[in-house]
């Protein structure tokens, strides 16, 4: 089963929030590409738009807007995203992912474009105590 780590930016606040996704919501984010807009019920934020704007991989490899597909690619690289050069004109080869998410991401980054009435803290406490309370029931299952 699919499960992504999602960091939702409020670009109002300043803030970020980690939320975790998994089961049909993580399922309906894979084939979806950076830049592309996302209901936020698929994150537990009914009412809010996000757009993704990267992520990383299983192995830490940052994803590149500028480069299609699901794979891995090594790149000659100077100063940009995946690379940050020492010296001035400095280039080197690096790993870094495609623009589209698949199975093998694990961490998708989101900024919010279109807010809701609720606030995004209110409606991530609600989550976080909702799966607190199914972890009970499932250790009391197991005893």
């Amino acid at each position: 089963m699919v499960e992504f780590k999602v960091v939702v930016n409020d670009i109002k606040n300043g803030k970020s929030h980690q939320v975790q996704v998994s089961g049909h919501h993580a399922n309906s984010l894979i084939g979806k590409k950076i830049g592309d807009e996302v209901d936020g019920i698929f994150i537990s934020l009914p009412g809010y738009k996000l757009q993704i704007t990267g992520g990383t991989d299983k192995d830490g490899f940052s994803m590149r807007s500028d480069l299609p597909g699901m794979g891995r690619r090594r790149l000659l690289l100077s100063k940009s995203k995946g690379f940050k050069s020492r010296e001035n004109g400095m280039r080197k080869k690096k790993s870094v992912r495609g623009n589209t998410v698949n199975q093998d991401v694990v961490q998708i980054n989101m900024k919010v474009v279109k807010y809701s009435s609720k606030s995004i803290d209110k409606l991530i406490k609600k989550e976080e105590i909702k799966e607190k309370d199914e972890k009970a029931v499932k250790e009391e299952e197991q005893e």
